[in-house]
């Protein structure tokens, strides 16, 4: 070091390099000026320094250019001189230097390899070779604080260009630990990715990542798991969509990600694995990012699986419980869902655990038969909240009434239902206060509460708040419109809304908007207009149904909703072929919908009907009983059925009420099972039964004139 500083030439002079006396020291005085941290040069020097420089001349017997400016450079980056190390080091001609280092590389891999005694000389010592990598990682470190992030991002390049070109297998244990080579080799794999990606260029930060974890590099387990764990976020959020790995880095057999998520997901998944050895401690992180991949591929059953592979211990019980229940949830298993949050919820666990108790809530509403239970976890969310949190209290307000609003339709006293659609309004009511009418789902399910109650007006306006609050991009809030509208009669209306609605959706989402609109022509008897317009629909659903056949499994709900859709279109043209008396079309549609779908209670209700238009009515009752054989509350087919059994018989015939009975206890709110009732009780004569006919023929009245061509639901 006094050498450095004095400028006497080290080992003797070499006639074909500058002296150390007329560059190094030249170039350290010079860089000093132009230091970050000035004034430091009597700062004493770092006996790593020292050390370096006395093994280099023990080993080689001269200190050469190359090594005097890595000393100085890292002396100057120790003190904080910035801008005056990465002078120095750029002074270094790492063009000459790079096929020496790579020969002492490799010649120290073979003398490792064959445990040779051999002590000839290598033209470069090994730590001349630690000293000179090293020098390029601080070169890169220094772009790096000047933010010349692509050229630090290259120097960093260079040195694992070196190492990879001069020992393609992989850094051997301890190799050059005694020159801490192997520590700046393993910083420079772990500096790499984010300078390319500071430097705003993906693909590189990409290739660096994969090159970091499929070359070996002889790194410590902790820094493979952080590299891997850096890669997963950079792949899931950084927006950039990268190339799939190139199949010749990839085993035979092995799995080959097809895109960023895949990639993600499978590094996560090593990961897990690792935590399962040992091999690394647990960390919470990599299992919200693989929640978050695993759900927008669609793919929660996996997560589940790799959930209950925890071992017992890594998170806490409960909140494995709520874990699995979401990814159960998700993937459609709402019972194994509820069943967990049921285990959860006990009083062994955690009873009061509201975000448990919202989503059992909502579980149980979505299934009209668990509405009982809903109702009481929604309670329970209400009481363990105790007005701690406003928002939460809504939710919760907001399933209790959707809830109440399914078990009113399973009471069987008037009064009881009252009481239970009373209750849901007011909850629903609730709900909408505590959030300022300014959430478009409370206000769709508190439009419809009020639209099944008849209460049209009030329907109707929050109706057409939440196709304002959505924009109108929504198509249930356009439909719910239009059939509120469609119950009031005013059929040009909701038809100027459903144009509207069409207007403003794309080809993929007008299916059930076509369906309105072909309905709302029929009841305004334009059924040519209406033939054009099931027409038209179909024709959608046939593009759609080929777009469908390239769809990952993420899409197959959508799918077989399109399938439910056009099973129902050919049964309506049926119907309008029926009520033009065309038997072939009407059979056509039939037999295009059988294809379909075999078993289906709307086909054979449908079958039925054209029977029973021709005058064949042992024919119409046999396809009314197939109907009933496949759905034992199919309404249209209880009603249908009855109509001809007391067109069949001249005098009363019980089975026929028990069959309008059946009807309206399925359906309380049906119009014609009204008025064919009242018919039935017409024909006994008696004068009980006048009145029992009277007051049918009210009901059938009173609910044709509030009854919507299309369910509200």
């Amino acid at each position: 070091m006094k050498c450095l500083k004095s400028g006497e030439p080290l080992g003797g002079t070499d006639e074909t390099r500058p002296s150390s006396e007329s560059l190094v020291t030249m170039d350290f005085f010079s860089a000093s000026s132009h230091s970050f941290l000035p004034g430091k040069f009597d700062k004493k020097p770092d006996t790593g320094n020292i050390e370096e420089a006395e093994l280099s001349l023990r080993e080689s017997g001269v200190l050469n250019y190359e090594e005097a400016r890595a000393l100085l450079g890292r002396y100057e980056y120790q003190k904080g001189n910035v801008v005056a190390a990465l002078h120095v080091f750029e002074g270094i001609d790492i063009g000459v230097v790079t096929p020496k280092i790579k020969l002492a590389l490799s010649r120290n891999r073979e003398r490792r390899k064959k445990h040779s005694h051999n002590h000839a000389e290598p033209e470069m010592s090994i730590h001349a070779v630690g000293l000179l990598l090293e020098a390029l990682f601080l070169k890169a470190k220094s772009l790096q604080v000047l933010e010349r992030f692509k050229e630090a991002a290259q120097s960093c390049k260079v040195i694992m260009d070196i190492v990879e070109s001069s020992l393609p297998d992989g850094l051997p244990d301890n190799f050059g630990a005694e020159c801490k080579l192997q520590d700046t080799v393993s910083k420079a794999v772990e500096l790499l990715p984010e300078l390319w990606k500071l430097a705003d260029c993906p693909r590189e930060a990409t290739l660096s990542y994969r090159r970091a974890l499929l070359h070996q590099w002889n790194l410590d387990a902790g820094t493979t798991a952080k590299i891997q764990k850096e890669f997963v976020v950079f792949l899931l959020y950084s927006g950039a969509e990268v190339m799939p790995p190139n199949l010749r880095t990839q085993m035979e057999g092995s799995f080959v990600p097809g895109d960023n998520i895949e990639e993600a997901i499978l590094l996560l998944m090593i990961l897990l694995r690792k935590i399962s050895l040992n091999r690394i401690e647990w960390d919470p992180s990599i299992l919200d990012h693989l929640s978050f991949a695993l759900s927008i591929s669609g793919d929660l059953s996996t997560l589940a699986n790799h959930l209950e592979e925890l071992i017992p211990g890594t998170i806490h019980r409960s909140e494995r419980f709520h874990a699995l229940a979401l990814c159960y949830y998700g993937a459609g298993k709402d019972s194994v869902a509820l069943d967990l949050l049921r285990k959860l919820l006990s009083g062994s666990e955690r009873p009061n655990y509201v975000p448990g108790l919202l989503m059992a809530s909502k579980i149980c509403c979505e299934n009209p038969t668990l509405a009982e239970e809903g109702v009481s976890f929604a309670q329970r969310g209400l009481e363990s909240l105790d007005g701690r949190c406003k928002q939460l209290e809504n939710v919760a307000n907001f399933y209790l009434g959707v809830s109440l609003s399914a078990q009113s339709k399973l009471a069987i006293s008037d009064f009881e239902k009252l009481k239970r659609q009373s209750e849901a309004l007011q909850a629903l009511e609730t709900a909408g206060r505590m959030t300022r009418m300014r959430d478009p789902v409370v206000l769709y399910h508190l439009s419809l509460e009020y639209a099944e109650q008849r209460k049209l007006d009030a329907a109707v306006y929050y109706a057409k708040c939440v196709v304002k609050l959505e924009g109108g991009s929504d198509v249930k809030g356009w439909l719910l419109v239009a059939r509120i509208l469609s119950a009031q009669k005013q059929f040009l209306d909701a038809e100027s809304i459903i144009n509207a609605a069409l207007d403003q959706t794309g080809k993929w989402d007008q299916g059930d908007l076509l369906r309105a609109k072909a309905k709302i022509q029929i009841a305004q008897g334009q059924l040519k207009s209406a033939i054009d317009t099931y027409t038209q629909l179909l024709a959608v659903l046939q593009i759609q149904s080929k777009s469908f056949g390239s769809w990952k499994k993420l899409y197959k709900d959508n799918r077989d909703r399109a399938r439910n859709l056009e099973v129902e279109i050919w049964h309506d043209l049926a119907h309008v072929y029926i009520s033009l008396s065309q038997w072939h079309d009407a059979e056509a549609c039939l037999s295009k919908s059988k294809a379909i779908k075999p078993y289906s209670a709307s086909r054979c209700h449908a079958l039925g009907v054209m029977y029973e238009a021709r005058g064949l009515h042992k024919e119409a009752l046999k396809a009314f009983g197939d109907a009933l054989d496949i759905d034992p509350g199919h309404v249209l087919s209880l009603i249908s059925t009855a109509k001809v059994l007391r067109h069949c018989s001249k005098r009363s015939n019980p089975p026929v009420k028990s069959f309008f009975m059946d009807a309206l206890r399925h359906d309380r709110l049906n119009a014609s099972a009204w008025y064919n009732l009242g018919l039935f009780y017409k024909s006994e004569g008696t004068i009980s039964s006048l009145v029992e006919a009277t007051e049918c023929f009210q009901a059938a009245q009173n609910l044709e004139e509030s009854t919507p061509l299309e369910p509200f639901r």
